[in-house]
C-alpha cells in the first residue's frame, strides 16, 4: 500500500501507523484521515498482526488536530471520498477503539486537541518525557462531542476532563501520568524500547482473550454497538465450534441437525 501522508509498516506482529506531516506538526487533512483509515483497517484483517503502534513522525508532535491552515468558515478544506474532516476522525476514533487489537499511542510530542482525543481513545498510551498533552477546541472553535469529551471523562473523572476542555491548558507527560491519561512515561532515546516492550507483553498473550477483553470494556457505553462487537467477537468463537458445524453441514446435507447432543 502506497501513502502520501501517513507511514505505515508491519514487522513481527506489529503494525505501526505514523502520521509523517512533521513541518504540520503532524496535523491532519482528509488525505491523512483516509490514509489512516486504510491502515487500520489492513491491520484489523492482517492476522499476522497483533497490535497496533500509532504514533507521529519527528520528535515535536504526535499530533496536533486538524490542520487548521485548511479550515474554512464551511470547515476544513478538501475531501477525500466525500468525507469531510469531522467525519473522518469520528471514523478513525471508532476505528482505534473497534478493532480487535490493542492499540498502543506512541505519544512523541505535542499531542492537542483531536490529536489527543486520538491517544485518548487508544488501549494503552506511552509518552515521552517533553510530550505535552491538551485540547484546544475552545481556543479555536471548535470541539469533539463524541469520544473526546465522553472517553475522557471516564479515564480522569468528569471535573478534570471539564477542566481539561474548558481550560485548554498543556499537561505534561508527568502530569498526564498522574491522573491516568497515559500509561508511562519514558526519556524520548528511551520511548521505541519501552513500546516494543509492551508490544512484546501482549504478543505473548491470547488474541481472542484480548480481543473480547478489548470489546467488553466498551460495551457498557457504547450501547447497541457496543453489545454488537462483543457479540459478533463471540460469535466468531462460536463458528469454530462443532455444534455449529453441525448447523451448517445438516444445512448443506438438507437434513435436520442433530443439537441434542450438544446440551450436555
Amino acid at each position: 500500500m502506497e501513502f502520501s501522508e501517513i507511514l505505515y509498516a508491519k514487522k513481527e506482529g506489529v503494525a505501526t501507523v505514523t502520521i509523517n506531516r512533521p513541518e504540520k506538526y503532524n496535523a491532519c487533512t482528509t488525505v491523512t484521515l483516509f490514509e489512516i483509515n486504510q491502515a487500520l483497517t489492513d491491520a484489523w484483517v492482517d492476522n499476522s498482526v497483533g497490535v497496533v503502534v500509532f504514533t507521529g513522525a519527528g520528535e515535536k508532535a504526535f499530533c496536533t488536530g486538524g490542520d487548521q491552515s485548511i479550515r474554512t468558515k464551511e470547515g476544513y478544506a478538501g475531501t477525500v471520498a466525500a468525507l469531510p474532516v469531522e467525519e473522518a476522525w469520528q471514523t478513525v476514533t471508532h476505528l482505534i477503539r473497534t478493532i480487535p487489537k490493542p492499540v498502543i499511542a506512541r505519544v512523541n510530542g505535542y499531542a492537542i486537541g483531536g490529536g489527543h482525543v486520538f491517544q485518548v481513545v487508544c488501549d494503552l498510551s506511552i509518552a515521552a518525557e517533553h510530550a505535552k498533552l491538551g485540547q484546544a477546541g475552545p481556543k479555536v472553535g471548535s470541539f469533539d462531542p463524541g469520544y473526546g469529551t465522553a472517553e475522557l471523562a471516564r479515564l480522569v473523572g468528569m471535573k478534570r476532563a471539564k477542566e481539561i476542555w474548558y481550560l485548554c491548558r498543556l499537561y505534561t507527560a508527568q502530569q498526564a501520568l498522574e491522573m491516568g491519561l497515559v500509561n508511562a512515561v519514558v526519556p524520548m532515546d528511551r520511548l521505541d524500547d519501552e513500546v516494543a516492550k509492551w508490544c512484546g507483553e501482549l504478543l505473548e498473550k491470547s488474541p481472542t482473550a484480548l480481543k473480547m477483553l478489548k470489546y467488553a470494556f466498551h460495551a457498557d457505553t457504547d450501547g447497541t454497538a457496543g453489545i454488537t462487537n462483543l457479540g459478533v467477537g463471540g460469535l466468531s468463537l462460536f463458528y469454530g465450534t462443532d455444534e455449529s458445524v453441525e448447523g451448517v453441514n445438516a444445512f448443506k446435507e438438507k437434513r435436520k441437525p442433530d443439537f441434542g447432543r450438544f446440551r450436555s
